[in-house]
């Protein structure tokens, strides 16, 4: 039976009640009024012998809330807090940051149905999962897991925000995925992708090769970003905002010294990936264009136009592949490893960030690089 007390040098009532298993406990009301204090106490009586859910209970405590304070406990709905987080997601972080978060958080509110007009505390950790599993099954874990990662971060914000009491999406485990299957790609399949490769094609591909930058930042470049007096490149990288120079390997220098430059700077290097990369799933192009100079010597298997003949429909679970443009990623790293380079200017070179090497406590001065680049060996050089 609940019941209430007072203790000494306190203001508030506190409750007595029985939990689930039997024994009974005692909590502060933090109220002064016996009245509020003992509806609350049969609130939280009755909480406990029905074994509410969590989502029950997130009920009970805006209920709770309403009668200390008079007022319903805020709370949005899922959909419309979704668009609050995203509008500020997208002047915090970079296009393509918030391109997978649009991606991920319009996949989930979708995904929940008519659950997308409740208010945010009624989402519970089994309907984040099931999500979860849904976007794997299209996909692969790892882009489920990936997703995930972003719906966490929307929902502590929420948290964060005093909008939850918890975060129902950390209670959520991320999925096993399988090993990466990417690989770099051996010279004698690089000799054969650029000798089948258009000629802004082959121009990209060696800025793969010999810089290991995304095609993203690739296909973006202009004659802005290439100092051909200095034999090097800067630019930003569009993921992760870093700022890289990048001496210009002799292959990469002589394909680009052919290249006929104007007076505009912002010209593009690459006139017609260009337009691609600034504009959304531009890059999703980009890369289908590059699995095709793939299959076209050899390397991969042609991919049918929008799931046709495959049986599977565009909702089932993508093949993925073991090579592809962001292989040259991986490509450009084993030649500078191979070539005997160190770890802190292969990863400075390549961009890539760790906790073991940082460039904020690392600097990589320019004639090193420039040692380094000089070590890769020369594509057109290498015999079949």
């Amino acid at each position: 039976m609940a019941s209430l007390r007072k203790k000494l040098r306190s203001p508030y009532w506190f409750a007595c009640f029985c939990l689930p298993g039997g024994g009974r406990t005692q909590r502060s009301t933090k109220l002064t009024d016996r009245k509020k204090a003992m509806r609350l106490v049969l609130q939280w009586e009755d909480a406990a012998a029905r074994r509410v859910t969590e989502a029950q209970a997130r009920r009970v405590l805006s209920d709770i809330y309403e009668v200390i304070h008079g007022a319903q406990l805020a709370s949005p709905a899922v959909k419309d807090f979704a668009l609050q987080w995203l509008a500020r997601k997208e002047k915090e972080v970079s296009q393509v940051s918030y391109a997978s978060y649009k991606g991920a958080v319009d996949d989930f509110v979708k995904s929940i149905g008519d659950k997308a007009g409740e208010p945010l505390h009624h989402i519970t950790p089994a309907q984040v999962a099931a999500w979860r599993d849904r976007a794997a099954a299209k996909a692969s874990a790892r882009t489920a897991n990936n997703k995930l990662k972003v719906i966490r971060v929307l929902f502590q914000s929420a948290w964060r925000d005093g909008l939850l009491t918890d975060n129902p999406a950390a209670k959520v485990t991320a999925l096993r995925a399988e090993s990466g299957t990417r690989r770099a790609f051996t010279l004698p399949e690089l000799k054969s992708i650029l000798a089948g490769a258009s000629t802004e094609w082959r121009g990209m591909i060696l800025a793969g090769i010999y810089t290991g930058q995304r095609l993203k930042d690739i296909a973006a470049l202009t004659w802005a970003n290439v100092d051909i007096a200095r034999e090097q490149m800067t630019l930003t990288t569009s993921k992760t905002g870093r700022r890289q120079v990048i001496p210009l390997a002799k292959p990469l220098l002589s394909y680009i010294e052919e290249l006929p430059a104007g007076d505009n700077p912002a010209a593009p290097l690459f006139p017609s990936a260009h337009p691609l990369a600034m504009r959304a799933g531009g890059t999703a192009v980009l890369s289908q264009q590059f699995h095709a100079i793939l299959a076209s010597v050899g390397l991969a298997k042609a991919r049918p136009a929008k799931h046709r003949g495959t049986g599977k429909g565009r909702a089932a679970a993508r093949e993925t592949s073991p090579i592809s443009f962001h292989s040259l990623r991986h490509t450009a790293t084993s030649l500078l490893k191979n070539a005997g380079v160190s770890e802190a200017v292969a990863r400075d070179l390549i961009g890539h960030e760790s906790a073991e090497i940082s460039r904020h406590y690392t600097s990589i001065d320019e004639a090193t690089k420039r040692k380094a680049i000089a070590r890769l060996p020369d594509i057109f050089a290498v015999k079949k």
